[in-house]
């Protein structure tokens, strides 16, 4: 029987690959992948509805959806000192496809915060790709400065999920 590790490097070089399905047969166990094409819908530039942020005295920055993100690096300027802060900063990127999620339960607490210290070994997230959730490790000691993806959002493979200043 394959271990579970075993399995998950399986999972990731089939998800790497260009491979739709793939069978194997070993000593009496049977393990079948097959690839899901999700058709994504992405939202036509009309139907987006920018939030201009009000200054909140004790709020604490929250992630913005990529919507949001993606509009406002669009229209504001990056200044050179912002793009020299953020290539400074490890990127804790999703090893596959799957939906993110922060908190191994929807009534627990979330594995990391912004603030938050991790080690290398410290798990940070999960990605949840066919019916198997992965605990994603920091892979790089440091604090978490910010969180790129939100709660249930689907990611892809090698996209930046959090930041870390090491």
């Amino acid at each position: 029987m394959l271990k579970i590790q075993e399995i998950r490097e399986l999972i990731k070089l089939i998800d790497e690959s260009s491979i739709d399905e793939f069978s194997f047969e070993h000593e009496g166990s049977k393990l079948k992948m097959k690839k899901v094409k999700e058709v994504v819908v992405q939202p036509t530039v009309n139907t987006v509805v920018e939030q201009i942020p009000q200054p909140m005295v004790g709020h604490t920055p929250q992630a913005a959806p990529a919507s949001q993100k993606e509009s406002q690096s669009a229209t504001a300027p990056v200044s050179p000192s912002e793009e020299t802060g953020k290539e400074n900063l490890h990127k804790i990127t999703s090893p596959m496809v799957g939906t993110f999620y922060s908190s191994p339960s929807p009534d627990a607490p979330v594995y990391a915060n912004i603030g938050d210290k991790v080690s290398a070994d410290t798990v940070v997230c999960i990605v949840e790709a066919m019916k198997l959730f992965n605990e994603i490790e920091a892979e790089v000691a440091g604090e978490i400065v910010e969180v790129l993806v939100e709660n249930g959002q689907l990611v892809e493979y090698g996209q930046p999920l959090f930041l870390v200043k090491a």
